[in-house]
């Protein structure tokens, strides 16, 4: 009985599973699906002037090195149109598909270099800021992005209803941005920028297709069936090949990047644990990962040679055993980049000052406030004593005080108390004295107050 309740159990589990992550439910008719892809390949007329709008909007983020602008740009890119065609015509057997769809693919790439080059060439602005940068060391990661960016996009294409999917999947594969990049290589003379960044290029969209196309087969969307069964695997054959020939690099500049970044964190925790000295600070730090070697450039009082060779050999300790040491004082600088260090201490200067200056400015303001506070405590201390004698002829001298009351929090009350001494010409009766003390609670919206009467 007990196998039957789990088998049970294990049945109804796997069908909530099946209904949550199906793809078929609300899956477009495959005439529709082929509709809307092949309306998208088509790169001429308004899409190639939309194109080329487009990567002036992203170069001129990459030279001002505006996020916001590169974005925008990526939104209204129209590149993902043929690219997806390319995988959805393998996906098909359609190579009349493939061959119109890699057409405009290369018009359109053909385009956005020539335009980028052209703004880049024209620009006064030559200097390769971080957002540009970005797009020249494609890696691993890229290719993830591109496959899972384009898996996102080809299911948003097939559903009934559009969705904004499609913009996000422009927004995370960045194939604007690259080209921009490749332009600017092209104009500037930069042949590694340009070659970087057309390979990063070239991972999202041949990754963006692949996912395509793996959709399509899952699916298993309407093939062309007059198609040579020996030439369609041949096609499979040849994806395959271009798919791995993509990775492969990538796969390497990852394996190289990660070791690169490794070696670097670890030569920054053993400079924060070994080099600290009493009267000597570290000024500069240079790190050379393809020779794994570091300078130190230290600055203030000299350290004895014996305390430096014993840092050379903790290195091995600290995961850096191939790594060389070389260290730099006060008079053996000839190998530092004086320009770079004095860069390095006028802006640890500008950024203590600036920050003194900035606790300065908060206490200034914090006096201020103080100031303002008591101004306007003057003048509230002196209009209730006038309002009241106006409000309550018998009272003849009123003063209005503040103290602090421990006891307050007890009650819950506030812990500032309102004294008010009175002198009074005639008696006040308990009426008058608790019509006077409700008048100052509301005038001064405070709820512990103490009246004094004389």
């Amino acid at each position: 009985m007990t196998d039957i309740r789990e088998h049970r159990v294990w049945l109804n589990l796997k069908e909530m599973m099946r209904d949550r992550l199906s793809l078929t439910e609300d899956k477009a008719d495959d005439h529709v699906i082929d509709e809307r892809i092949r309306g998208d390949v088509s790169m001429k007329g308004a899409n190639l002037w939309i194109l080329m709008f487009a990567i002036l909007v992203a170069s001129v983020g990459l030279n001002v090195n505006s996020t916001a602008v590169i974005i925008g740009a990526m939104l209204i890119s129209p590149l993902m149109g043929p690219i997806m065609g390319i995988g959805y015509g393998a996906g098909i057997n359609d190579f009349a598909l493939i061959r119109s769809a890699f057409k405009n693919l290369a018009i359109a790439t053909l385009i956005a270099l020539l335009t980028s080059t052209i703004y880049f060439l024209l620009s006064p602005l030559d200097v390769a800021r971080s957002e540009l940068l970005a797009r020249t060391t494609p890696t691993v990661w890229d290719v993830m992005i591109g496959l899972f960016g384009g898996l996102a996009g080809i299911v948003a294409v097939t559903r009934k209803e559009k969705t904004n999917v499609i913009p996000g999947v422009a927004i995370a594969t960045a194939l604007m941005p690259p080209l921009c990049t490749a332009g600017f290589g092209l104009a500037t003379g930069h042949w590694s920028y340009f070659f970087g960044a057309f390979y990063l290029y070239t991972i999202n969209f041949v990754f963006i297709a692949l996912a395509s196309f793996m959709i399509v087969r899952v699916f298993n969307l309407s093939e062309k069936k007059y198609v040579n069964p020996e030439i369609a695997k041949k096609a499979q054959r040849y994806i395959a090949f271009v798919v791995i020939l993509t990775v492969l690099p990538s796969s390497y500049l990852a394996y190289q990047l990660v070791g690169d970044e490794m070696f670097k964190a670890r030569t920054n925790i053993f400079i924060n644990e070994q080099l600290r000295f009493k009267n000597t600070d570290v000024a500069q730090v240079k790190i050379d990962t393809k020779t794994h070697m570091i300078k130190v450039f230290l600055i203030g009082d000299h350290v004895p040679q014996r305390q430096l060779d014993h840092l050379s050999l903790a290195l091995s300790n600290s995961g850096l055993k191939n790594a060389k040491l070389k260290i730099y004082q006060n008079g053996e600088r000839e190998d530092v980049d004086v320009t770079t260090l004095k860069a390095d201490i006028i802006a640890d200067l500008y950024e203590n000052t600036k920050t003194d200056l900035e606790k300065k400015a908060k206490e200034v303001e914090k006096l201020k406030e103080q100031i303002r506070l008591l101004s306007s405590d003057r003048e509230y201390y002196t209009a209730i004593p006038n309002e009241l004698e106006t409000l309550f002829p018998k009272v003849n001298d009123v003063l209005l005080s503040r103290s602090y009351d421990p006891s307050a929090l007890e009650h819950n009350r506030s812990v500032n108390r309102l004294i008010l001494n009175i002198n009074a010409k005639k008696r006040l009766t308990s009426t008058e004295r608790q019509k006077i003390e409700t008048w100052l609670k509301m005038r001064t919206k405070s709820d512990n107050v103490n009246l004094i009467i004389r």
